[in-house]
């Protein structure tokens, strides 16, 4: 993964504002979109063009935007593009992210404006991350792609969030946890300091992990228990 602080991924203010579409119509979507709007009203920043998602939404606007076509459509785009993964499920985030192959895509990092990260945070980033209002990162954090943390997650010291994990609300990672690739964390969960959640786990609402887990688990309940073994994905 290459890592990039995060005051890399910051865009200066410009007369000339960066087109963006957002990829999932539906909550999410309708989430990011606000976030989108927050970040302009800090410093203008987007030209939010509207919606693309290979599933129709019944109608042909989303939140007064208009719905734009499917991943097809997006990437036959013929001009520079910014693009937002709204899709919150860490598979189908991921399988979005691989039908979209235009060279003409960039999928910047979204932060709401009063999530403090700072060159001091140190906090490295992979492309396309969104993390929402009410965030607390702390210090020497690595985020791999499109990882997302949903509104007041926390993340502590040299905690590292593989590529594709989502975190849902007020979910809490401990310092020095270590979540590989896909991993999703339901509201409220927490990771104990040092825990490191495999491959693909989900862990349920109010769990708390007090153990390693495995890949391809889900666990719930306080201490959190494997209740299965899924396929791997």
């Amino acid at each position: 993964m290459t890592q990039l602080f995060f005051s890399d991924y910051e865009i200066e203010a410009a007369e000339t504002l960066v087109p963006l579409v957002i990829f999932g119509a539906g909550g999410l979507g309708r989430e990011v979109l606000l976030l989108l709007q927050q970040i302009n009203a800090n410093r203008p920043t987007w030209d939010v063009r509207g919606f693309y998602d290979d599933q129709a939404p019944a109608s042909p606007a989303v939140a007064g935007l208009p719905y734009l076509g499917t991943s097809a459509d997006l990437n036959a785009h013929p001009e520079p593009l910014a693009v937002a993964l709204a899709v919150g499920s860490p598979a189908g985030r991921a399988a979005v992210a691989g039908r979209l192959t235009s060279a003409q895509l960039s999928f910047p990092s979204l932060v709401h404006p009063r999530v403090a990260l700072a060159r001091q945070h140190r906090i490295a980033l992979g492309e396309g991350c969104i993390i929402q209002q009410g965030c607390i990162l702390t210090c020497d954090i690595t985020l791999g792609r499109f990882v997302l943390l949903n509104l007041g997650c926390t993340v502590g010291h040299d905690a590292v969030l593989a590529d594709f994990c989502s975190l849902m609300p007020h979910a809490n990672v401990s310092g020095t946890a270590r979540l590989e690739t896909g991993v999703y964390l339901g509201t409220s969960a927490t990771i104990i300091q040092g825990v490191s959640i495999g491959a693909h786990a989900i862990v349920g609402a109010g769990a708390v992990v007090v153990r390693d887990l495995p890949a391809n688990v889900t666990a719930v309940g306080v201490p959190a228990k494997e209740l299965r073994v899924r396929n791997a994905e």
